[in-house]
């Protein structure tokens, strides 16, 4: 079986940190990096030339893992939703012969209205990252009315068609 590098996208508050964990847990020999961690600046603006070296360090971090020989390396994040910014990092990735299985994570206004409330973010939900179409060739997973649980097994389903 090859190494999975499984990328989950999606607008703030649509579920990625929390499907991914999930997704974590479930899989043996696996690594996770929310590239959050790699970008967590105050202010945050995707258009600050400064958060390219997030995307080196998201490449880094990835590269290690997969280097590390895991089965599964499962990352999150927005700005990965942006073709150029998920070319680089990946383009920057040192390990060979791996599997990539995208996936981008949506949901309606109003789902998304609920979880950002119930996240308890302050200031107003932004739908713009929600209305951004998805990475060429991703898996496009709605989550309206969907467990996490749920979610997490439609994308181990596709991890298996993969390995098949």
């Amino acid at each position: 079986m090859k190494q999975k590098l499984i990328i989950i996208s999606g607008s703030p508050c649509v579920g990625k940190t929390t499907v991914a964990e999930r997704l974590f847990d479930s899989l043996s020999n696996s690594a996770y990096l929310d590239g959050d961690w790699c970008w967590c600046v105050n202010p945050f603006s995707i258009t600050d030339p400064r958060l390219r070296n997030g995307d080196k360090n998201m490449s880094f971090i990835l590269s290690m893992y997969l280097n590390s020989v895991f089965d599964y390396v499962i990352f999150s994040s927005v700005v990965v939703m942006y073709k150029t910014i998920r070319e680089t990092v990946i383009n920057d990735i040192t390990a060979k012969d791996f599997d990539i299985i995208g996936i981008t994570l949506s949901c309606s206004e109003e789902t998304l209205r609920a979880r950002h409330k119930k996240r308890g973010d302050k200031g107003e939900v932004s739908f713009h990252w929600l209305h951004l179409p998805p990475y060429p060739g991703d898996v496009v997973i709605n989550t309206d009315g969907k467990t996490v649980r749920q979610t997490v097994e439609i994308i181990k389903a596709l991890i298996e068609r993969t390995n098949g």
